[in-house]
């Protein structure tokens, strides 16, 4: 191959706005999750979770005494990824807990539609986690890492920052 057939073969990389409406369908749409937390001399802990986006948070939910939620109560963070490792969402999140009765109906009721009710189960065995995007980015190869980031500061980003 030619140094100008390589060069043509290289996708032209999309956009921001491009992502961002990317990103933004995805959490719309997805109701699929690897997440991510980790806590002090325990290493990352990731699982593969259902989950469902009200407009401004992600939300899924585990059991109540499972190592994420150890995680999320001593270091209230985690990070998301949406898609596969050739077309990913990475998100970085502050995290929360949330009690089962305490959740929104229309989450409970969205949430259930993807997943295991918890509202099903005796009070205190599942909890959910209400997960805040601070940090977007996406890409689908090398030649997308230049403009990757579509939020920053829990702010949609209208112009590229790296």
């Amino acid at each position: 191959m030619h140094a100008d057939e390589e060069l043509a073969s290289i996708p032209v990389p999309r956009r921001l706005a491009e992502r961002r409406a990317y990103a933004r369908n995805r959490l719309e749409t997805g109701f699929q999750m690897w997440l991510a937390t980790g806590s002090d001399g325990h290493g990352a802990h990731l699982i593969p979770v259902a989950c469902t986006w009200d407009g401004s948070a992600l939300y899924t939910a585990t059991f109540a005494k499972s190592r994420t939620v150890a995680n999320v109560k001593g270091h209230p963070q985690a990070r998301v990824a949406l898609g596969d490792t050739a077309d990913v969402v990475m998100i970085d999140t502050s995290a929360s807990l949330v009690n089962v009765p305490d959740v929104d109906a229309d989450i409970a009721e969205r949430y259930a539609k993807v997943s295991t009710d918890p509202r099903a189960y005796p009070e205190g065995r599942f909890v959910y986690l209400r997960l805040r995007p601070t940090r977007i980015l996406v890409w689908n190869g090398l030649h997308e890492f230049v403009g990757r980031t579509v939020m920053r500061d829990g702010r949609w980003l209208d112009e590229p920052v790296d």
